[in-house]
């Protein structure tokens, strides 16, 4: 069947915009032709600098006939109904068809040829292509990413005719911008369909496909530096990017001042990375940089880029030299200037400066601290670090590396210079009411409890305990993004968080919707990550008492930025905690429904919830789990059906009663048999073991609904047996809400 090539050829298409524009094409033209009632055997797009191409196998020739029968009103209705029925339909009186006192239309569409439709087609996707930024250039009205300079439209080899904004359809495209093949015409070329427009491209050193673009890059790359026993330092976002910056790409490698590695290595990976697109490389033996890096060019010169390496080492040792010169005015500025600069710094207009946001993650942290098993102190000292180097110049010019800098900074801080930077008495004391002690979370833990025995090893290494504290303060700052383990890092970086969430759902600045400015989301969410990553036993009624106290903290600041009324948002902070769970858990492969029977049971302690999970999905998954399952649904519809007429017996469940089935006691026996190894398997938290004693009633209950009648016209023994399934509800009901699960 037909095939139709479709590229749109313009000047230089962002990369970051490449991939999106491919999906849309794919997304406007197919939601399109299928309008039309055109069907096909397969539709693919690519993306590259300069051109968008689609291709779509076996359209048919032309739109099949459509015959549709339209119900209109009552012979008798009034005359503006049915003029408004002809409107619509586009026939006359005559036209139409009566039948039991109701009109109807028939229309009859003959089908129209597929080059018709796709002319329509691409003009409407043009002019209403989605990009996130566009242009008119000329006398033209057309917006387009980048002035378009040509349209290929072919249908089954011939040129689909149509003009849009001066630009006439055709099949003549242009391959790469400068490099040219001996033999091979450079100008543009004629195409006949997709097949020799490949071919062609190739031939003008232009390779369509992104995805073969990223792994040429990848592959070259490795190779160039292996051949140097060097190795290439992976990065996919990168590889992404540069794919969309060249049709033809050329892996170099370069050299550069080896002086320069004395810079951290963030710093000259950034420097590669942000300005330059250059990848890193790594000397396998040591692990660490190498004084080298690869560049990606779009030519092949007759030296083999040699000169082009050498240029682009230049260009970089002066972004390299411009780091230097930041990161050794920040070692000669220090701490004290950045936090001074920090006071006249706005964090948010109703929520004072990043000096007081300072103050009350310090204090806020000191208070967490015992509970994840830190030192206070340490803890305090590190939230004071935690944000100056956001005033440092290193930072200014690579916002991408804050915490990390200020990690470097005060990894070489003296600890008379750490101790200086604590509180000598508490800030925020607690007071009556205000439930700001740990001890109220933990009796085992107190502000004046001795520290624990890793807070200890915290202490003596506090430098670096408290400079990786600062590093990773941040984190996680996504999905993808690791979670710090360590106690100190945990006890500022939870308080960080806390005092974002509880500020701004304090000033009304709740996400909505799709809208989260202030990813209120991602805060709630790392909070969780940094729970249950870190083993943290902290339920969420201990995530309540920390918001109650950042809400304190707040509010006793001389500005008091939030108010007495930060605590009123307590409720919906926990809420929202909850949901984030959910959609984490959710996004672990956990089935919505399991989640939401393990929350019914009331438990807030989020490492036992996640386990419970666990257990439950790889419990479902098994024959007894399923068929218990179904057990359950029909012990539940029963009694739930008894409870309408009137009230369920309770009570205990009697054995050995005269001609009582053997399912029934076998059931009663295996129900209390249950019951204990239940609940001893949970106070152990396992929940494996609890699972496995829920197994066991998997025979009895099916032998139950076998061979005995429920609602037996004893009214004794319809009770017993009511209980009975009852007590088998209720010992399934210790694991979870079992009601709430599909299936």
């Amino acid at each position: 069947m037909p095939q139709l090539l479709l590229e749109l050829f313009s000047e230089e298409i962002p990369a970051r915009m490449q991939a999106g524009a491919a999906r849309d094409l794919e997304r406007m033209a197919s939601e399109r032709l299928k309008a039309a009632g055109l069907s096909w055997d397969a539709l693919t797009t690519y993306a590259g600098p300069r051109r968008l191409t689609l291709v779509i196998e076996g359209l048919p020739a032309a739109t099949p006939d459509r015959s549709e029968e339209l119900k209109g009103p009552r012979a008798n209705a009034p005359e503006q109904a049915l003029e408004g029925f002809l409107r619509k339909t586009g026939l006359t009186r005559d036209r139409l068809t009566e039948r039991d006192g109701v009109l109807f239309a028939v229309i009859n569409e003959a089908g129209r040829p597929t080059p018709t439709v796709i002319a329509e087609t691409v003009d409407a996707v043009i002019r209403a292509f989605p990009w996130p930024k566009s242009m008119r250039w000329g006398s033209g009205t057309l917006r387009w990413v980048r002035p378009l300079k040509r349209i290929v439209c072919l249908f089954d080899g011939a040129v689909v005719p149509f003009e849009i904004d001066g630009i006439q359809s055709g099949d003549m495209t242009e391959g790469h911008r400068f490099m040219t093949r001996e033999g091979v015409d450079p100008g543009p070329f004629q195409v006949r369909d997709f097949d020799s427009y490949r071919e062609g491209l190739a031939q003008r050193f232009v390779e369509i496909d992104r995805e073969k673009r990223k792994a040429d890059i990848l592959s070259v790359g490795r190779a160039n530096c292996a051949m140097l026993g060097l190795e290439l330092v992976e990065d996919e976002g990168l590889a992404e990017e540069v794919a969309g910056l060249v049709e033809f790409p050329v892996p170099t490698v370069g050299d550069m001042d080896p002086a320069f590695l004395d810079l951290p290595p963030e710093v000259i990976r950034l420097s590669m990375k942000v300005h330059q697109k250059y990848f890193a490389v790594s000397d396998p033996k040591t692990g660490k940089l190498a004084p080298n890096f690869v560049v990606v060019a779009n030519v092949e010169t007759s030296d083999q880029n040699r000169t082009l390496a050498a240029g682009n080492s230049r260009v970089l040792s002066a972004r390299l030299n411009d780091a230097r010169f930041f990161w050794d005015e920040d070692r000669k500025t220090g701490f004290d200037a950045w936090n001074e600069k920090l006071k006249g710094v706005t964090f948010h207009a109703k929520l004072g400066t990043m000096a007081e946001r300072v103050d009350r993650i310090a204090a806020l942290a000191r208070e967490i601290a015992p509970l994840v098993g830190a030192d206070p102190d340490q803890a305090e000292t590190a939230a004071r670090l935690s944000k100056a180097d956001l005033a440092s110049a290193m930072v200014g010019e690579f916002p991408e590396l804050q915490g990390i800098m200020g990690g470097y900074y005060a990894r070489a801080l003296p600890p008379s210079v750490l101790a200086s930077l604590r509180s000598p008495t508490d800030r925020f004391p607690p007071q009556a009411g205000e439930g700001l002690s740990a001890s109220s979370l933990s009796p085992a833990r107190g502000r004046d409890v001795p520290a624990s025995p890793q807070a200890t090893r915290d202490r003596e290494g506090s430098a670096d305990a408290i400079a990786d504290a600062v590093r990773d303060h941040y984190k996680p700052q996504g999905p993808a993004d690791t979670v710090p383990t360590a106690p100190l890092s945990v006890a500022v970086a939870l308080a960080d968080k806390l005092d974002t969430l509880v500020g701004f759902f304090a000033i009304d600045e709740k996400p909505t919707g799709s809208k989260d400015p202030f990813a209120l989301r991602r805060a709630a969410l790392g909070v969780i990550r940094l729970v249950l990553e870190s083993g943290t036993r902290l339920p969420l009624s201990s995530l309540k008492q920390m918001v109650r106290w950042t809400s304190f903290i707040a509010a006793e600041q001389p500005a008091g930025a939030l108010g007495k009324g930060g605590s009123e948002v307590t409720p919906e902070i926990i809420a929202f905690f909850a949901d984030r769970l959910k959609v984490l858990l959710r996004d672990q492969g956990k089935r919505h429904d399991l989640v939401d029977a393990v929350f019914a049971l009331g438990d807030d302690d989020l490492v036992r919830i996640v386990r419970r999970v666990e257990a439950l999905d790889a419990f479902l998954a098994t024959d007894d789990g399923a068929n218990l399952l179904a057990g359950y649904k029909r012990a539940s519809n029963i009694l739930k059906a008894e409870a309408k007429k009137g009230e369920i017996p309770t009570g205990m469940v009697q054995t050995g009663l005269p001609n009582q089935p053997e399912a029934e006691t076998r059931l009663a026996f295996a129900a209390d048999a249950a019951r204990t190894a239940v609940e001893t398997a949970l106070a152990a938290e396992d929940f494996a073991a609890a699972m496995t004693a829920l197994a066991a009633l998997r025979a009895p209950v099916d032998a139950f609904f076998t061979d005995v009648l429920v609602n037996s016209d004893d009214a004794g023994e319809r009770d017993n047996r009511l209980k009975l399934l009852g007590q088998v509800r209720d010992v399934m009901g210790q694991v979870a809400d079992f009601g709430q699960v599909a299936g």
